[in-house]
């Protein structure tokens, strides 16, 4: 068997096979050398084909010389014959989003140098396309794959690996997950839920599959009964009848095992349909690589997915993705402020918090390279000697190592990160900022796979009653809440908070001390006592006396959530706004935070989801100690200025039924709710401030969940320019910097600096 090929790199270096020299370690270079890598190992290509930096020549076009990153041909006798290439490569940094221009750029490389297919990968993502050699087409067509080396020669072959078309889009993903599950309904008659649960299955274990760096092929059904065949003889060798399992059994259990610590299977979970299901899907996924896909495509089709999946019964926990990405622009979360979503459903909330968050990095970041770039390749660059250019390359190159390594989240679970890895920004968003939990465990499982497949940032996202504290979150924390509660619910006069609720894990408590401080051990300790006490869950409400609605209890809690001046968004049925029965919540409401915005959205876009009431958007900002002390004073005032406009009518009730108790009681009570009705009023003209309430007619999406105007995305803009003009909130956006000290990158973070490692 031959060796296999693996990227050499020591320091600043990255070896070279093709070229059999050592070249300065860039982020690009390091994707192609690790290509390289993969066409010799998985495809079978003979390096002695190959060739790279090769320049290819397009006079006749006028384009002058270009460089291509890979060229493969057919033989290395072509190679030296010059004839036409066959597969051409494009090369970008894996931090580098590839664009359709770079499509291009490679088609047009392929096309000059007469090649059938091109590439263009940045290791993360993978694009293959056909090449029209006479012509660009407005449309690339992008196809499944490319051939392997033991097939170039068979033309058949070939041609019917340029005749798949591969337009792996959002659209296409979602309709191969919904095949996915018609096969296992057709098959297995499992409900739609259930059918969804063995597809996550699947796709974790060929997660799973393609992060092993020893494997060489993607998951396939070849393999699998390849594998298979090979795995039944062992366990019949060694393992005595009841203790063996199928394969795909086997395959499941190091898939639990991989995920353990995120929770995403029960230990008793299994494989629960056919195995000819089993080996339909796989044969349908085999030409997918999820890992090499991006997660703006797999991860909005997995949401896609769920939107088409959990209607009805399930689809109170889908929040529409139009009414998410509204509410998310106008709470604007920023780097290192805590988000929490405690009834978070499929995840819609945090995914998007997390991808708002992380773009503005990966902004911040992309921003200092181009000033790095423009420091170090100024006007005296070209003047330098070869020697001098060369160690401001590597500088260069070395630097933008550091500064890639501190926004990549790394593939691992928190606790098996290093220090270092821990504190990278974005791996600080993903592991430390963002948190949900929801009550319904398929949910929960739902909400964690979701954010997998969007880039990560699921640690944080438990199953678990949303209305008790767990793991990190906890009352006074978060900056921001967004939440889509559940409507109509009561929770019963009666019922006590269950056993299960008790925290009694030493070693967690060591962890969430180090990691939350004492507010946290403190409230833990708070709850356990309430359990010891049998309290009821109503009693931990300020407003459980006055309703047992589900909505209402949320709305208490995610106000308790957050930090004083935190913020919050939340969907709400129309009745908490106009309803007489919940006045009290609403005067609640008003002494403990500011009304930011209303927004009253058609009852249309949750009918596709299953819900039939129709909901509000309501944002708030949470009382600072400044406005609490004004709230106060302002409410103070307004009673002694309603009891001194009243005091004449007291003393008159007191002189005309001074003999008649009875008579006096009840006038001095009727008086009573006139001045309650002042005192509010007056608190309002004292505590006075604007509330825009907007009216949308259009949200984005119709009864069917088909697409249509959005005017939320106007009001967005609209509400940004008015929170900035009012200055409605101060966001604590971190001050953060970097600069170059000798050959190390640190970073600056309000004022605080910290050596980038890779």
């Amino acid at each position: 068997m031959a060796l296999k090929l693996e990227v050499q790199v020591e320091g600043n270096k990255i070896y070279s096979p093709l070229r059999d020299k050592w070249l300065v370690l860039t982020p690009e270079e390091q994707v192609r050398q690790s290509y390289i890598c993969r066409l010799v190992n998985v495809y079978g290509y003979d390096l002695e084909q190959m060739d790279e930096e090769l320049k290819v020549n397009n006079s006749h076009r006028g384009q002058g010389k270009a460089r291509a990153d890979i060229v493969i041909w057919k033989s290395k006798e072509d190679k030296k014959k010059n004839k036409a290439a066959f597969i051409v490569v494009e090369c970008k940094a894996e931090t580098v989003k590839i664009r359709q221009e770079d499509y291009y750029q490679g088609a047009n490389y392929a096309a000059w140098s007469g090649a059938s297919f091109f590439v263009t990968t940045n290791e993360k993502e993978t694009k293959f396309f056909r090449v029209d050699k006479d012509s660009m087409p407005k449309d690339l067509d992008e196809i499944i794959d490319i051939p392997n080396a033991s097939i170039i020669n068979d033309q058949k072959k070939v041609d019917k690996l340029l005749s798949q078309t591969k337009a792996f889009s959002r659209d296409e993903f979602a309709k191969l997950l919904q095949k996915c599950h018609n096969i296992i309904r057709n098959n297995d008659k499992l409900s739609p839920e259930a059918a969804f649960d063995e597809i996550s299955k699947i796709l974790f274990m060929k997660i799973r599959y393609e992060r092993n760096p020893d494997e060489e092929v993607l998951f396939s059904l070849e393999k699998f009964q390849r594998d298979e065949q090979q795995f039944e003889k062992n366990i019949k060798k060694h393992l005595p009848a009841e203790a063996q399992i199928p394969y795909m059994q086997y395959l499941f259990k190091a898939t639990k095992d991989e995920f353990a610590e995120d929770k995403l299977f029960d230990s008793y979970e299994t494989i629960k349909i056919k195995q000819y299901s089993f080996e339909q899907i796989v044969k349908e996924l085999e030409k997918y690589n999820l890992s090499a896909t991006s997660d703006d495509v797999k991860g909005i089709a997995f949401e896609h997915f769920l939107g088409t999946t959990f209607r009805g019964e399930l689809g109170q926990f889908f929040t529409p993705r139009t009414i998410v990405d509204f509410m998310v622009e106008v709470l604007d979360p920023q780097e290192g402020e805590t988000i929490c979503d405690p009834t978070c459903g499929s995840g819609g909330f945090l995914i998007k918090s997390f991808e708002y968050v992380r773009d503005k990095i990966e902004k911040d970041v992309e921003n200092y390279k181009k000033e790095l770039k423009a420091q170090l390749f100024d006007e005296k660059y070209e003047k330098l000697s070869e020697k001098e250019q060369l160690e401001i390359n590597e500088k260069y190159s070395n630097i933008l190592k550091k500064l890639n390594s501190d926004i990549n989240v790394p593939n691992k679970s928190y606790s098996k990160q290093t220090e270092a890895e821990k504190n990278r920004r974005i791996s600080k968003l993903s592991s430390s900022c963002i948190y949900g939990t929801d009550a319904n465990p398929r949910m929960a499982r739902t909400s964690k796979m979701n954010m997998i497949m969007h880039g990560d940032g699921h640690g944080g996202v438990h199953h678990h009653d949303g209305l008790i504290n767990v793991n990190g979150i906890f009352e006074n924390r978060f900056d921001v809440i967004l939440t889509n509660p559940p409507f109509g619910a009561r929770i019963e006069k009666d019922y006590k908070l269950s056993e299960t609720d008790r925290f009694y894990d030493e070693e967690k408590l060591k962890e969430y001390e180090k990691r939350y401080g004492d507010d946290c051990i403190k409230q833990i300790k708070e709850l356990n006592k309430a359990i010891d006490g049998g309290q009821k869950i109503l009693d931990r409400f300020d407003l459980g006396k006055v309703s047992g609605l589900t909505e209402v209890l949320f709305m208490e809690r995610c106000l308790k959530l957050l930090k004083p001046g935190g913020r919050m968004g939340i969907v709400l049925p129309e009745g908490v706004l106009n309803n007489s029965n919940l006045q009290k919540v609403r005067d609640y409401f008003e002494s403990e935070a500011k009304i930011i915005l209303i927004t009253s959205i058609p009852q249309d876009v949750f009918i596709a989801s299953g819900a039939t009431i129709k909901p509000s958007l309501l944002f708030f900002k949470r009382f600072t100690e400044e406005e609490r002390k004004q709230y106060a004073d302002a409410k103070n005032r307004a009673a002694k200025a309603v009891d001194k406009e009243f005091e004449p009518q007291v003393k008159e009730i007191e002189i005309k039924y001074a003999n008649d108790k009875k008579a006096k009681t009840k006038a001095l009570k009727e008086i009573e709710v006139k001045k309650e009705t002042e005192i509010k009023e007056k608190t309002k003209e004292l505590f006075n401030y604007e509330i825009p309430i907007v009216q949308v007619e259009q949200a984005g999406i119709t009864t069917t969940g088909a697409k249509c105007e959005n005017e939320l995305e106007d009001v967005a803009v609209e509400f940004k320019n008015y929170r900035d003009l009012k200055g409605l909130w101060t966001v604590n956006k971190p001050n953060i910097s970097y600069k170059i000290s000798g050959e190390e990158l640190v970073r600056i973070t309000n004022g605080v600096e910290e050596v980038i490692d890779e």
